[in-house]
């Protein structure tokens, strides 16, 4: 069970990796497919994380978990809009994606600061 976890943690991070680089250095403010997938993908094995964690020993702070998915939704609908924004040609909004990449560094600091 520790690989698959581990699995999932190297996923969970990939996904936070593909937001910020796509949202602060790659996009310069245009949402791409690697700014969805990985918001995505954080969601995705964020709840798969809390699955397997809550099958083991380890007691989960529910609270921390909480407040992570409110902010993944939250970095999940910035990409979400931005993207769909820009398919309709609507003008892109490089605010939604600069606040999805600082959302998911958010998300990041939550996840090693909350004790």
């Amino acid at each position: 069970m520790e690989i698959v976890e581990n699995l999932l943690v190297l996923l969970h991070l990939l996904g936070m990796a593909a937001i910020v680089g796509s949202a602060v250095f790659v996009a310069r403010g245009r949402p791409t497919p690697a700014l969805l997938w990985g918001a995505r993908a954080q969601i995705v094995t964020g709840l798969l994380l809390v699955g397997v964690v809550e099958m083991g020993d380890d007691p989960v702070n529910h609270a921390k978990i909480g407040v992570k998915l409110v902010v993944a939704i939250a970095v999940a609908a910035c990409a979400e809009v931005a993207a769909g924004r820009a398919r309709r040609g609507r003008g892109e909004r490089p605010q939604l994606v600069h606040a999805a990449g600082g959302l998911a560094v958010l998300n990041a600091a939550v996840a090693v600061l909350w004790v």
